[in-house]
């Protein structure tokens, strides 16, 4: 009996083990895509006018990526893990397009800084939230409900464009995914010592947990940004 209860200790920490490797792979592999094609498209004169020239192709770009993120978290089960990395590539990509303005208004360097910060700000939270102890799951609600009145309040802004309240929600952004960030990895955590031993499910889970991850990452980032980036 112990020995059985050995053997299967060991096959769930290779599962886990793969399971997040995968993750960190793919999050890897989109935010890689996402900076060389966003990179690609701000020195390109013919991508820029293609995209910001006509409203239509603005906001195709600007609500893809949302809607691909519906895709992927709401049709995961059914998808293939073919199809979720598919998918999931696309959505990088498109994001890697609408991210290229952050190149023609931020300096190289800057940029290059505020991602290494966040990476940093990143790493440490994931690792906290993979770690501790404390159940997570009633921050996690907290902070979603958070997450919706930023959204709102975000858009409000756009019209009245207070700096005030922009300061107030970039800060407030940077708390909140700070906070998600280490509320996903720790669902993350869970969902690794429970996710059966098909390899199908474990990849297209582990896609579905890069994006979880990927739009923690990129959303600090962004915030990061706007208070360590150097406009040219």
């Amino acid at each position: 009996m112990q020995d059985q209860s050995y053997v299967e200790s060991v096959k769930r920490t290779s599962i886990v083990q793969s399971f997040f490797s995968q993750v960190y792979g793919w999050m890897f592999f989109g935010l890689l895509s996402t900076g060389i094609i966003a990179y690609y498209t701000a020195n390109s004169a013919f991508l820029l006018n293609l995209i910001f020239s006509s409203k239509i192709t603005f906001y195709a770009f600007l609500f893809a990526p949302i809607v691909l993120v519906m895709i992927i978290s709401g049709k995961i089960n059914s998808l293939s893990a073919s199809m979720a990395s598919f998918l999931f590539f696309v959505y990088a990509a498109v994001n890697g397009v609408t991210l290229s303005a952050i190149f023609l208004v931020y300096t190289q360097d800057s940029i290059a800084t505020t991602f290494v910060i966040a990476a940093g700000t990143f790493g440490a939270t994931a690792l906290f939230g993979y770690v501790t102890k404390k159940d997570l799951s009633k921050l996690g609600s907290i902070l979603f409900m958070l997450l919706i009145g930023l959204i709102i309040a975000s858009v409000v802004n756009m019209f009245l464009k207070n700096d005030t309240m922009m300061w107030v929600l970039t800060y407030a952004g940077i708390v909140i995914f700070v906070g998600l960030t280490a509320y996903d990895m720790q669902k993350l955590k869970e969902l690794a010592y429970k996710i059966d031993e098909d390899e199908n499910d474990i990849a297209k889970f582990a896609v579905l947990g890069a994006l979880t991850l990927y739009l923690d990452f990129i959303n600090l980032f962004l915030r990061l940004l706007q208070i360590f980036g150097k406009k040219r």
